[in-house]
């Protein structure tokens, strides 16, 4: 589930090249432009029962009859009247408003999914562990999360969802112009339940249909290895920039000060979907000198154009250290602000695939009733003035990793450019 928030809560999710393709009725974007608007009130006794106050804003030039019209006819001959839920109708409303837009990163998430997305980037859910957004007008994995049911079931990055089924959730149907949020919510389910989603891989000329099992999940943001000779390498495995990296990130970094052994470091964003921006510049300034406060981790342009320069914000405890960075399909967002940052300011080589290029930046809203506002207000750009969106970052050393080959090549190729 794509999602990124950064500064001092922004999101670019993550997650992604999302182009929803949407079929709104003007009902739906007219409903949805009023609610969204202060002078709505409504108080919802029955359907036929409904006090509302219809002024509209006086900037606003639309005609709201249209709406109203279809409100009533709704309530007066829909013939399940169990099915029209006033609320629900309001919510979708805004839905369609927001959907009208066309920018999949800007949504409304009535209560239940903004409850999801919130408990994304806490590190323990229940689900299958894949991010997702969308590559074009498809639905795609932007990278499965290590250890998750995802990854064992063997969905790579990049892979196409064309299907989604669930016995228990009576749910079998095409992701054609599915929303992200549904898709979310169709996929996300208890622990021990199962969906099976169908796939279009790059390569395969046939669709996979796999069944996945989900499970409760706790993945740490940040993990620590050593590799290479005589394990002088400090592979650090970034899982994404949630709201513990932080803590683990500065407990491993006193661990690698503590080693006089280390001669360099990979930094590990392979499959890392984004997070807090504002952690992608922490970790960032830990290896790039502050430099006379010349030194930017990252530019915002705002919607009237103007450039903001996010600097090194600390005297990093890496600053001289070798540092080796690994990238692929499944680094998006806030992995794309570091890497990018490292090989601009420091010159440090990308190894691996090109990233997911997903270069906007949210603004996550909490409204009333537990639903959020997630408002794209930015592009960001690399310090050189790169715009990744819908490009990704090209690797130095563009290396596959075969999927039955032996070791890790990505890894190993990281390795030996640190011991030269």
């Amino acid at each position: 589930m794509a999602k990124f928030f950064g500064l001092p809560r922004v999101k670019i999710s993550f997650v992604r090249k999302f182009v929803l393709i949407f079929v709104i009725v003007i009902a739906s974007f007219g409903g949805g432009y009023y609610f969204g608007f202060k002078g709505f009130k409504a108080q919802f006794k029955s359907f036929n029962q409904v006090s509302l106050v219809r002024e509209v804003p006086p900037d606003v030039n639309a005609n709201m009859d249209l709406f109203w019209t279809v409100w009533k006819e709704l309530g007066d001959k829909y013939f399940d009247k169990t099915k029209l839920n006033p609320q629900d109708m309001v919510y979708g409303a805004i839905q369609g408003m927001v959907a009208a837009v066309g920018d999949p990163y800007t949504m409304f998430l009535p209560p239940v999914q903004n409850k999801v997305t919130n408990e994304d980037l806490s590190g323990s859910f229940e689900g299958v562990g894949i991010e997702i957004g969308y590559k074009g007008v498809r639905l795609a994995v932007i990278s499965p999360l290590p250890g998750s049911p995802a990854e064992a079931a063997g969905v790579k990055p990049g892979d196409f969802i064309v299907r989604i089924k669930d016995d228990a959730k009576n749910i079998d149907e095409s992701t054609s112009g599915i929303s992200l949020p549904d898709a979310v919510e169709a996929i996300r389910g208890p622990a021990g339940t199962k969906v099976t989603l169908t796939l279009i891989r790059d390569g395969q000329d046939n669709p996979i249909v796999t069944d996945i099992t989900r499970a409760k999940l706790t993945v740490p943001s940040v993990t620590l290895t050593y590799v290479g000779k005589d394990n002088s390498i400090a592979d650090v495995k970034v899982n994404k920039f949630a709201a513990d990296t932080d803590d683990g990130w500065n407990g491993i970094v006193e661990k690698i000060k503590e080693n006089s052994n280390v001669k360099g470091v990979i930094v590990d964003l392979r499959n890392n979907p984004g997070g807090y921006m504002q952690g992608a510049i922490d970790l960032a300034s830990e290896f790039i000198p502050v430099g006379g406060g010349e030194k930017s981790v990252v530019v915002i342009e705002d919607r009237g154009g103007v450039r903001t320069d996010y600097k090194v914000n600390k005297a990093g405890r890496l600053i001289g250290v070798p540092v080796v960075v690994l990238i692929n399909g499944g680094s998006a967002s806030a992995s794309e602000i570091f890497a990018g940052a490292l090989r601009d300011d420091l010159g440090a080589k990308l190894v691996g695939e090109k990233s997911f290029g997903k270069g906007t930046i949210q603004e996550p809203l909490d409204l009333a009733g537990g639903s959020g506002l997630h408002i794209t207000v930015a592009k960001w750009l690399t310090p050189d003035g790169t715009w990744v969106h819908e490009k990704g970052l090209e690797p130095d050393f563009k290396i596959g990793n075969q999927e039955n080959a032996s070791g890790d090549a990505q890894l190993e190729a990281a390795v030996k450019l640190l011991s030269q």
